[in-house]
């Protein structure tokens, strides 16, 4: 089955992300496609490469750029919740006058088309947050 992702929560706040994250990885590990993760909302926080959880808790953020590598998976973030809430890769952190971007590897900033793409691409779209 090809599954496309909805995270609207944020790394840390809620157990959204990380029932994203297990459920992506048990797809993939049972042979199924995840077509894209699309992050939306405070679920853009997954995307900042600039937090640093505790030595003794887990590091979401990482965890989701490991299985981008891993399994090519399309990370996507939407571009205006991003920018409300300061997540820009270098691009648009040049384009804004910025100094600096913080956007995770493995991620890449797009707009709510890239959504609407997947919910039409894959068999099933599941939401994760509210």
């Amino acid at each position: 089955m090809k599954f496309a992702i909805l995270v609207n929560e944020g790394a840390y706040q809620h157990q959204a992300s990380d029932s994203a994250y297990q459920f992506v990885k048990a797809a993939l590990e049972k042979g199924h496609e995840i077509f894209r993760v699309f992050f939306y909302h405070d679920g853009v926080y997954n995307a900042s490469r600039l937090s640093v959880p505790p030595q003794d808790d887990r590091n979401i953020n990482k965890r989701w750029s490991e299985l981008a590598q891993q399994h090519q998976v399309d990370l996507v973030v939407c571009i205006a919740a991003a920018q409300r809430r300061g997540i820009l890769d270098a691009a648009e952190a040049k384009r804004q006058g910025k100094d600096a971007d913080n956007l995770a590897e493995g991620f890449r900033i797009s707009g709510l088309g890239q959504l609407i793409e997947a919910s039409i691409e894959a068999e099933r779209l599941i939401v994760f947050g509210d």
